[in-house]
């Protein structure tokens, strides 16, 4: 075992609030002068977090370890699932349902070893009281196999009738395969399960659980508290990342269509267009990799209320983009925002995002 997936909390360095460290950034925005501060740092290439009702954070790192923040203190959780860690794939995204005081399960998911290579998987367990593990841990749901490490996707969502979403991604097959095409295929889809895990939707030539297709790698993905309206950003190739609205049945193009070309600059499907295939609502071109998905509903920042947010995992910004205005973009920009990996609003309404490069969590607040 590296010494890296050993449990200890030696190397992480918290600043929770009221402890914040002294040392913030200060950066100039549209709802005015924001202050960048580090909540952790010290962390191994961090992926997803996940907030308790009570504010205590959980946070996932890829090689396969979790960790939970509370009190100025960070703990590791054991119980967790076996995970294969290869390229993109590890220990990915963590959930916390909304009934969590009742029910307290956590859902996690992770590149699973299964026959052919390793598959997109979810499961969830139950946080035990002292929350330092997870207990009882069930795989809920697998995808099929595949080599190398490549577009696990991997984010989770839960509705507001408690049907959780899963993204996968299409495995790296490019475009010249055409797995998010199959309705029949896990890969690069949308998919919709119940708290058991078993299928919450079957559609008419649909496998059991495949809500949307067509998707490349979506590693952002959230509902609208407000509109209920579901979100996904997915990369694209060589450019084209989108911003799609996500609904039942729907078809998202790839690799048919794409606002991107291949990354040795040939073209990609047939254009960018196609009966029967959704457009998105906003791309990218060049690409900025999103990854992690916020629709922003707190008080802090009123005037940014309903806009989203998502991270760049290859330009270093966090992009706050504003649907009634087009979905005009504003970058935000400072030297905490280098690759970042996930973005989430806390109980407060402050913004809270992870940084892969410099392996911490930071909060944004309004300075002054």
């Amino acid at each position: 075992m590296r010494a890296r997936h050993v449990f200890s909390t030696l190397g992480v360095i918290l600043g929770l609030a009221g402890a914040l460290p002294a040392a913030a950034q200060e950066i100039q925005s549209s709802a005015g002068p924001l202050r960048i501060s580090a909540v952790a740092t010290g962390l191994t290439e961090p992926w997803g977090m996940a907030f308790l009702p009570d504010g205590t954070l959980l946070l996932t790192e890829r090689d396969g370890r979790m960790l939970v923040l509370r009190d100025g203190a960070a703990q590791p959780v054991s119980g967790l699932p076996r995970v294969r860690v290869d390229g993109q794939g590890g220990l990915l995204d963590v959930m916390v349902p909304a009934d969590f005081a009742s029910s307290r399960e956590v859902w996690l998911t992770y590149s699973a070893a299964v026959a052919g290579g390793g598959a997109t998987a979810v499961g969830k367990g139950r946080l035990s009281g002292d929350g330092t593990a997870i207990e009882g841990f069930t795989q809920l749901w697998v995808g099929k196999g595949a080599g190398g490490g490549r577009h696990f996707g991997s984010r989770l969502a839960e509705g507001a009738d408690g049907t959780v979403y899963l993204t996968t991604g299409d495995r790296g097959t490019g475009p010249g395969g055409l797995a998010a095409q199959d309705p029949m295929r896990p890969e690069g889809k949308v998919i919709a399960l119940n708290r058991d895990g078993s299928a919450a939707v079957t559609l008419p030539g649909f496998a059991p659980g495949v809500f949307s297709l067509g998707h490349r790698n979506a590693q952002g993905l959230t509902f609208d508290a407000e509109t209920s309206a579901l979100w996904l950003v997915e990369h694209g190739a060589r450019g084209g990342d989108e911003v799609n609205r996500v609904e039942a049945g729907q078809n998202y193009g790839w690799p048919v269509i794409s606002y991107g070309v291949n990354y040795n600059g040939a073209s990609i499907g047939e254009g960018q267009e196609k009966q029967g295939m959704q457009q998105p609502v906003h791309y990218w071109d060049p690409s900025i990799a999103p990854s992690g998905l916020m629709v922003y509903r707190g008080d802090l920042f009123p005037s940014w209320q309903g806009d989203m947010f998502t991270g760049s995992l290859n330009s270093d910004f966090l992009s706050r983009l504003d649907p009634e205005a087009g979905f005009a973009e504003e970058r935000l920009a400072a030297p905490q925002t280098g690759r970042v990996r996930d973005v989430i609003e806390a109980p407060d309404g402050s913004i809270w995002f992870l940084s892969v490069i410099d392996g911490a969590v930071y909060r944004i607040d309004p300075a002054g």
